[in-house]
């Protein structure tokens, strides 16, 4: 059996032991954080945002006739690089799933959803914007169109609707049908483009106000045809005597 005096060193040797152990954790944990206090400068470096980062790879887009760089990955939407990256915030976000239409833009003349074309895919190919269909002062007349139209009330939808105003009108000059053309031995014409066939080339594009007679009016109006009258027509019948 053990003496009571060996019993007492070992009992004290396992307390210091264990006191020192948890003065050197204790220290290996709290000094990195005194020396970060001490260096603030050191243990946060400023990063620029154009500096290329793991996972990065620089690509060269052309929008709105101007070649841009741009450092992302290569998971970056269009739609982020136009509105987080280059500051062209008039495509907008609204679904983010290719639902609402409201980021569509023009890629080789042709709409696409901005939210679901990934930017490293658009080098080559010439980006156009809502910011790149005026000519300095001067509105697109699509633009105008839908001005004069009250093709819109919150605005948000708009730049979207535009876009595809613009591309739908294309589409039809070089002879493209519709799901609703009525002949399609041969190629739809823009002064005769229907209500119900300018609806439905526009249905990708929602508004959530519900402007889409002015819109659609928009349309007849830049497509050569007479839009109707904005002002509401109210019919009142008189009751039988």
């Amino acid at each position: 059996m053990m003496s009571s005096d060996h019993q007492k060193r070992l009992g004290t040797s396992r307390r210091r032991f264990l006191g020192q152990a948890l003065t050197a954790a204790g220290t290996a944990i709290v000094a990195p954080k005194v020396l970060d206090g001490a260096n603030p400068a050191e243990a946060q470096p400023s990063i620029d945002r154009h500096t290329l980062i793991r996972g990065e790879t620089p690509v060269m887009l052309t929008i709105n006739g101007q070649r841009q760089t741009v450092n992302i990955e290569p998971r970056v939407t269009l739609l982020d690089v136009l509105r987080e990256r280059l500051a062209l915030t008039g495509t907008k976000k609204g679904c983010d799933q290719g639902q609402c239409g409201a980021c569509t833009v023009l890629v080789d003349g042709e709409r696409i959803y901005s939210c679901l074309a990934l930017a490293i895919m658009q080098e080559g190919r010439q980006i156009t914007t809502i910011e790149g269909l005026a000519n300095g002062d001067r509105l697109h007349p699509v633009q105008t169109a839908f001005i004069e139209n009250d093709g819109f009330q919150c605005g948000y939808c708009t730049s979207g609707q535009i876009c595809a105003t613009v591309a739908l009108l294309k589409e039809v000059q070089r002879g493209c049908a519709s799901a609703v053309t009525p002949d399609l031995t041969r190629s739809p014409q823009l002064a005769t483009l229907s209500a119900a066939e300018i609806q439905e080339r526009l249905s990708g594009n929602l508004c959530r106000c519900s402007a889409y007679n002015g819109i659609v009016a928009a349309v007849q109006q830049v497509a050569g045809q007479t839009p109707p009258s904005p002002a509401a027509t109210i019919l009142v019948q008189e009751g039988a005597e």
